[in-house]
């Protein structure tokens, strides 16, 4: 089965956190693709991806560019794991796919945006119903993740 993670962004913005996470799971190893609401989330996360940080970038594309297969993060609105990665982020509201071929999956939600948190707490239901371990993780002030459940 397929560890899912909820994070639920309390302190800082989805450009803050989600960085640090691909990171972590590039340094892992694994590839990921990170699944937007939208197409003009899509991106602008692509943007900020390549400037996020003065010393550091992550190699990424998007799914509209050529070789999506050979990326190691993948950014897309579409439910498709061109890049074999054994991550999928999905944020903003995304549905998910079947999550079914990953290792691990990650919604990331504003806490301060009601319908993101109410989507979170359906996929919550579901995916705990369909037999997958399914942590929580909140913010603390200092930005740091503590599993809540």
């Amino acid at each position: 089965m397929t560890e899912i993670l909820f994070y639920h962004l309390t302190e800082s913005t989805l450009e803050d956190a989600l960085p640090g996470l691909l990171e972590r799971s590039i340094g892992r190893g694994w590839r990921a693709v990170v699944q937007t609401g939208s197409e003009d989330r899509r991106d602008a996360l692509d943007q900020h991806l390549w400037t996020f940080r003065d010393d550091s970038f992550l190699a990424h594309a998007s799914d509209r560019e050529a070789f999506p297969q050979e990326q190691p993060i993948l950014l897309t609105t579409g439910d498709g794991n061109q890049n074999d990665a054994q991550i999928r982020f999905l944020v903003d509201g995304a549905e998910p796919p079947d999550l079914a071929g990953y290792e691990r999956a990650v919604f990331l939600f504003d806490g301060h945006d009601t319908t993101q948190v109410e989507a979170a707490r359906q996929h919550w239901k579901t995916m705990k119903s369909a037999g997958h371990a399914v942590t929580y993780w909140q913010q603390t002030a200092d930005n740091r993740w503590e599993r809540k459940a």
